[in-house]
């Protein structure tokens, strides 16, 4: 089985500018994750974009919706910035495609060496694997359907908004 991973930017792949105190985008960081989490699935990386999610535009979000559509694989990780995760979560949720595609993203980026990011992969990869065709936000271990699931910004986790067995 191989998962496609599209790769859009957000604090996953953020970098810090000691020097302005800002942070930016050099270039996608999955190909070290996926190796220092010796990851031995077959994993196609396609990097679509590296943008803050807070600037993701509608094109931007129609992209990722035509490649999903357009991937030959039926199971799909989309990293993403966790700001607006939810909102692309649900263009691809109402698109109604029989695939299964998992979102997730980080709070702290990668270059930090404290991330959260290296274990929301594997989830997610692992989810993808698992979960049936669907779309799905997977954050710290846990997974949520796309039209269930929100960001609490002030406690920074995802949570589902109904309440479940899960």
């Amino acid at each position: 089985m191989t998962v496609r991973l599209f790769v859009t930017g957000g604090t996953f792949d953020k970098e810090y500018d000691e020097i302005e105190g800002r942070l930016y985008f050099k270039d996608t960081h999955i190909r070290q994750m996926l190796e220092r989490g010796r990851c031995r699935l077959e994993v196609a990386v396609e990097k679509l974009m590296l943008i803050d999610s807070l600037e993701m535009s509608d094109e931007d979000r129609d992209l990722i919706l035509s490649r999903c559509r357009n991937a030959p694989e039926d199971r799909i990780v989309v990293t993403h910035g966790t700001d607006t995760m939810v909102k692309t979560a649900g263009v691809l949720g109402r698109a109604g495609l029989s695939k299964t595609i998992v979102m997730t993203g980080a709070m702290i980026p990668w270059a930090f060496g404290s991330s959260d990011g290296l274990f929301n992969l594997g989830s997610a990869l692992s989810f993808a694997q698992a979960l049936p065709s669907g779309v799905y936000v997977a954050m710290n271990g846990l997974w949520f359907p796309w039209d269930d699931v929100t960001k609490n910004k002030r406690r920074g986790v995802f949570g589902a908004l109904r309440s479940t067995d899960r």
